[in-house]
């Protein structure tokens, strides 16, 4: 089955307002910036962007426009803000997330991973021990109170656990460095990421690769083309490093 779609547009045409989007990206590593631009394009709103681990401030220009736009309903990350304070609350994202425009929802980074991987494999939520006896323990860390719901908490061969779902997206956007036309996708590198859980966990995986190839060793492959839905190529880009 050949997946390869041929524009960008073609590829995010179903996407409509209040989707959530798992963005793929390690902060400035294998971040699906040009899915990204063709969404701002779309100009689809009150979306819910679920990252891993700082994509969007990897992506600052994007971020830049989706906020001005008023695209985003909600970020779900494990590091969403800025490093610097006074950087920070210059920032338009930083200023909506303060003044409550814009939910953000934070959560250990390997818990995070967890749950896109747990909703990939069918399991709909699991007990963790991370953040036992911390603010993690007590709630869901968001911004917004009404949506601080307490967690299940049990002793598991003696130690604290709490209840997590799993985080299944409409959506995942992501980026490889290569795919053939069954969808199989290869990254390189920190690229790797958070891509392939991502990919796992969203009902439609929408793919943009740097390279489309001939099938290969299947042994080599990251994320099978079972999950993959669509692909579409876009050239490599340089990418300057953000300073946060």
């Amino acid at each position: 089955m050949n997946k390869i779609v041929s524009t960008l547009q073609d590829a995010i045409a179903d996407i409509s307002d209040g989707a959530t989007i798992a963005i793929g990206g390690f902060f400035a590593a294998g971040v699906p910036r040009a899915l990204l631009r063709a969404l701002i394009a779309r100009r689809v709103r009150r979306l819910t962007l679920a990252c891993g681990a700082g994509p969007l401030l990897g992506a600052q220009a994007e971020l830049d426009e989706l906020v001005a736009n008023g695209q985003i309903a909600k970020v779900i990350d494990s590091y969403a803000l800025f490093r610097s304070a006074t950087k920070g609350l210059q920032h338009a994202f930083e200023q909506q997330v303060r003044a409550g425009m814009i939910e953000l929802e934070i959560h250990p980074m390997g818990t995070l991973a967890e749950k896109y991987r747990a909703a990939g494999a069918g399991i709909p939520a699991f007990f963790v021990s991370t953040g036992a006896g911390s603010k993690v323990e007590d709630s869901r860390l968001t911004n917004r109170h009404e949506h601080r719901q307490p967690k299940e908490v049990r002793v598991i061969d003696g130690r604290r656990c709490m209840l997590e779902h799993a985080l299944q997206p409409d959506y995942a956007f992501v980026h490889a460095a290569s795919a053939d036309a069954d969808g199989n996708l290869r990254y390189r590198k920190t690229a790797r990421n958070f891509n392939h859980v991502m990919a796992m966990a969203a009902r439609t995986t929408i793919a943009e690769v740097e390279r489309i190839v001939e099938p290969g060793d299947a042994d080599t492959v990251h994320t099978a083309g079972i999950f993959v839905q669509r692909v579409v190529h876009v050239p490599r880009e340089a990418v300057q490093i953000p300073q946060l």
